[in-house]
């Protein structure tokens, strides 16, 4: 389980990420809602364990190093981090993604078999920019898990590629509850789908949003940073 307490960033004129609280479980899709592209990509990354926090404290399935957190979790589709380059083909993409699995499980990850097992060989000759926002989450995220450690996964506002829920929340859900590989999965998201009734958080709830039952059990703090570090986002 990943639980946060208070977690905030700061940036170079104002506050990147307000204190922010919550947990999610695996087998659970969590989503949090934010204005700016700036916070919910300082939150997704934060999350993740590419940034440091400058306070609050975060727990993953017991451990308070952010080195555990990073190693278990993957960001997906970051803008301006890890987002795919427009000239690239798919492809390609696949090609680069594959080579940065840690090489314990490199060997049998070469991009044609990859392709044809995870069902992408129609769209492999396409432009990254070119690709419909549904088959792009689910190539992006299929990329993520290709990494058998990845247990955590966040994915930086889906819903910026088309104002239809049924372009990402399939997938995620998907991916959450697929009890042969039950994922605790977070996406930051503009805005709440309509009806949504799931698990539910606000960028700078400050404690109050989706923080959980059990949310006085405090981890214990991570050590505070007044400029944030960017790890790989891969």
């Amino acid at each position: 389980m990943l639980r946060v307490q208070q977690l905030s960033v700061n940036g170079r004129r104002d506050e990147l990420l307000p204190a922010t609280s919550l947990q999610v479980r695996r087998g659970e899709l969590l989503l949090v809602s934010g204005n700016r592209q700036d916070r919910r990509t300082a939150l997704a990354l934060a999350l993740s364990g590419r940034l440091k926090p400058s306070g609050g404290d975060f727990e993953w399935d017991g451990s308070t190093r952010i080195k555990t957190l990073r190693q278990a979790s993957a960001v997906v589709d970051s803008p301006g981090v890890n987002e795919p380059e427009q000239h690239l083909s798919v492809r390609d993409l696949v090609t680069e993604d594959l080579a940065l699995v840690p090489r314990r499980y490199r060997g049998s990850l070469l991009s044609k078999p990859w392709l044809k097992v995870n069902r992408f060989e129609d769209i492999a000759g396409l432009w990254t920019e070119q690709l419909p926002a549904a088959r792009r989450v689910e190539l992006l995220t299929a990329l993520a898990l290709a990494n058998p450690a990845t247990d955590l996964l966040v994915v930086d506002s889906p819903d910026r590629h088309g104002a239809d829920p049924e372009d990402w929340l399939p997938r995620l859900e998907e991916l959450a509850y697929d009890a042969g590989r039950p994922l605790a999965v977070v996406a930051t998201v503009m805005s709440f789908p309509a009806g949504w009734t799931g698990p539910a958080a606000a960028i700078g709830n400050a404690g109050i949003g989706n923080a959980g039952p059990d949310a006085d059990a405090a981890p214990e703090p991570l050590e505070a940073s007044n400029s944030p570090e960017t790890e790989d986002a891969k």
